[in-house]
């Protein structure tokens, strides 16, 4: 198994053992058990589903070679040169120019473009992009990132989890020091963890991206470019895709939050600028 995969189990037993962990400690053994049920049907559709989720989120609409002949065609040369199957190919309705990679695997992958990409993108910035998605496709990086997108929404559900439960037993309410604490450090959590996965692999698909391409100029453009259209044009979804999705692009969508630096799910796109410019 390589690294992704050690790392995608591990993220699988960390958000089991911390479900069950919290579980216990707001309903004693019979939260406990209800937590386990929870955490394996929860694993079992991180595994299996979690790609459709994603893409539902953001209501990716698939397309095929009749309906995008330019778009088909352009990844037809690049997975060639990845030594890679094609992915199924959707678009997203959002005018801000971005787009992702999901699936368990390369034999099961997809990479969804938004329309402004489509529209605002030169054709060879656009082949860097798809490049540098089907880069985390090759790398396998695509099962973790889906799988933490349906991580962080759990633990941004924990709070709920601990305020509704009660505690101990049905006779006493439910904790309100408990539900604090769960409420401020699940989201804590949640962030830490989509930085902690995102930002290295980041470089590193920037790189072989680079590499597929063979322009490592046009994807350093096309990072610019997505990261003042990502400052203007808001990303038009729910606050649990917001939260939740925000490493799985090669540019954060949300990044007119400005959060800061610890909890930032893409290193600094000048620095990834820099890296490709040397390339080149």
């Amino acid at each position: 198994m390589n690294n992704n995969g050690l790392r995608t189990v591990f993220l699988m037993t960390l958000v089991m053992v911390l479900i069950i962990f919290v579980g216990r400690l707001v309903a004693g053994t019979t939260g406990m058990v209800i937590a386990f049920v929870v955490a394996t049907g929860m694993n079992f559709f991180s595994y299996w589903k979690s790609d459709k989720m994603v893409l539902r989120m953001y209501d990716a609409r698939p397309v095929d070679q009749q309906s995008h002949p330019k778009l088909y065609r352009m990844m037809e040369e690049l997975v060639q040169k990845a030594d890679l199957p094609m992915p199924a190919l959707y678009v997203i309705p959002q005018q801000q120019p971005n787009a992702f990679a999901t699936g368990r695997n390369p034999e099961h992958s997809a990479v969804a473009f938004t329309e402004g990409i489509l529209r605002t993108l030169r054709i060879e910035e656009l082949r860097g992009v798809a490049a540098h998605e089907l880069a985390h496709i090759k790398n396998r990086d695509i099962l973790t990132s889906t799988v933490v997108a349906t991580v962080v929404s759990a633990l941004s559900m924990l709070a709920q989890f601990a305020y509704f439960i009660p505690m101990g037993d049905r006779d006493r309410g439910a904790n309100p020091l408990v539900a604090l604490i769960v409420l401020i450090t699940a989201p804590i959590a949640a962030m830490l963890l989509k930085a902690a996965i995102s930002r290295t692999r980041e470089y590193e698909a920037d790189r072989e991206g680079a590499e597929i391409s063979g322009s490592p100029r046009q994807l350093a453009s096309a990072l610019q470019r997505i990261e003042k259209a990502a400052e203007q044009i808001p990303m038009n979804v729910s606050e649990s895709a917001m939260r939740s999705t925000s490493h799985m692009f090669p540019v954060n969508p949300f990044s007119g939050e400005r959060l800061m630096s610890l909890f930032s799910t893409h290193p600094a796109t000048e620095d990834r600028v820099q890296r490709l410019m040397e390339m080149g």
